[in-house]
């Protein structure tokens, strides 16, 4: 057995459990055609590719296999050996998806290497783009985006690119500049720079082991991909393209409560919806938290998270766990500066007060807006808007957009307390004659209560 005759040195090398360390020596075996558990049998980069087919880019598998390479057996290979033995396989494995911060940065430096020489920055950079395009890649072909569309990539910068400039962005030098600075791209990135951005970035750790599980078909039970990338309801028997990718989902759930990450539900979508003011009120209303995404005309894709039911009323809503956020051209979060609780708004049919929606800033200068005149906007920051600290948005601070989506989070809680009930067809008479002679009802009519007079 396999097991059985596994070098002594794995028992302290190996963070396995035991019936894990079983599957790792089956993989090992069919790798080397291994059928009697010797120790001193191996496998090459051939093996490997053959084993994991079209499930990694090739330059991925190459990098894993490099990676393994690089562990210095206890033992010396005999004849420098190019190939890859047990000990290594095993050291690699458990060291890069069960190892300390620092156990798993030797890993991860291994596996960036392009030769004995010290790493370069711009190597860091092509290893993490490398990262987040076999991590889609995997996904997509397990056929595990739990019902999101795998769009295609557009001009430059694409999302993988931007994504990767994300991960990098909290990589520090010594002497203070960024990352992704041009003149820091020759920079020599040591191993204590390595293990600090491990530390710091889950989302390196949590790639790679997405890669090592799915890419290799190995401890699949024990990797959990509901937190990851949530499942896509959509409630709608027809194709729907979100105008959010792969990396933006993933990126965006890594910045929400647990309960919220495991599902989001389709509100609105100018998609299925079209382009009326009174649809977007109708649906997102008293649905509990939900995130608003938004594409402009020039590419630029961005929004905020709600975290309470949209209502329609005249005064701010919402509390500090609101953000605003981008996703295209760059990937940032925007948090609340304590400044004021301008957090969110809503508000329709209206004389006095402005009609749309709004998050951080004052009226007729919000960091995010969409007017009731669907399709138009603006985010004003100059410098910054004060609720959220976020910069301009959009590509023109007056924007204007054809594509919108409102997404619900997580199960919607029925006992959750809304203060303020009424309906946007109350204030829109005409929007409710139009659904009565459409034939269509009135969804929300069972749900509501009689509003409090005194509603604030």
């Amino acid at each position: 057995m396999g097991n059985a005759k596994s070098l002594p040195s794995q028992k302290t090398c190996s963070k396995f459990l035991s019936e894990e360390q079983a599957e790792v020596d089956r993989l090992f075996d069919a790798l080397s055609s291994n059928k009697g558990g010797s120790a001193t049998e191996t496998f090459s980069l051939e093996a490997l590719k053959n084993h994991v087919k079209e499930a990694l880019p090739p330059v991925m598998v190459t990098r894993l296999y490099n990676g393994m390479w690089r562990v210095k057996p206890t033992h010396k290979a005999h004849g420098g050996s190019r190939n890859v033995s047990r000990e290594q396989f095993t050291v690699f494995l458990s060291h890069l998806l069960r190892g300390s911060v620092e156990e798993k940065g030797r890993m991860v430096m291994k596996i960036i290497l392009a030769a004995e020489c010290p790493v370069k920055a711009r190597e860091v950079l092509k290893f993490t783009e490398e990262l987040v395009a076999s991590l889609v890649h995997v996904l997509t072909h397990r056929r595990e985006l739990r019902g999101w569309t795998r769009r295609k990539p557009k001009a430059s910068p694409t999302s993988v690119q931007v994504m990767a400039a994300q991960l990098l962005s909290q990589m520090k030098f010594q002497d203070g500049h960024t990352f992704l600075e041009p003149q820091c791209l020759d920079q020599v990135c040591d191993q204590t720079m390595i293990e600090d951005w491990v530390f710091h970035v889950p989302h390196v750790g949590i790639f790679l082991s997405v890669v090592v599980h799915r890419g290799l078909h190995l401890l699949n039970s024990s990797l959990d991909l509901s937190t990851l990338i949530p499942e896509c309801q959509v409630g709608q028997e027809q194709h729907f393209e979100s105008i959010l990718d792969v990396p933006s989902i993933i990126y965006l759930n890594s910045h929400l409560a647990a309960e919220q990450r495991h599902r989001w539900r389709l509100l609105f979508s100018t998609q299925l919806h079209g382009h009326s003011f009174s649809q977007l009120c109708s649906h997102i209303t008293h649905q509990g938290p939900s995130l608003l995404v938004i594409e402009d005309r020039d590419g630029y894709v961005f929004g905020g998270f709600a975290s309470c039911s949209w209502e329609v009323k005249p005064q701010f809503q919402g509390d500090n766990k609101c953000f605003l956020f981008s996703i295209m051209p760059n990937m940032a979060m925007y948090m609340h500066t304590g400044y004021n609780d301008h957090f969110m708004y809503l508000n329709h049919g209206q004389q006095t007060m402005p009609n749309g929606l709004g998050m951080g800033g004052q009226h007729h200068y919000f960091g995010l807006w969409v007017a009731a005149d669907f399709g138009k906007g603006h985010s004003k920051a100059k410098p910054t808007c004060t609720t959220y600290n976020s910069p301009q948005l959009s590509a023109q601070e007056d924007f204007q957009f054809d594509k919108m989506e409102v997404w619900g989070l997580g199960d919607l809680l029925k006992t959750c307390p809304v203060k303020n009930k009424k309906s946007i067809l109350d204030s829109n008479p005409a929007a409710q004659s139009l659904l009565e002679i459409s034939g269509r009802a009135r969804h929300s009519e069972g749900l509501r209560e009689v509003p409090d007079d005194d509603d604030d």
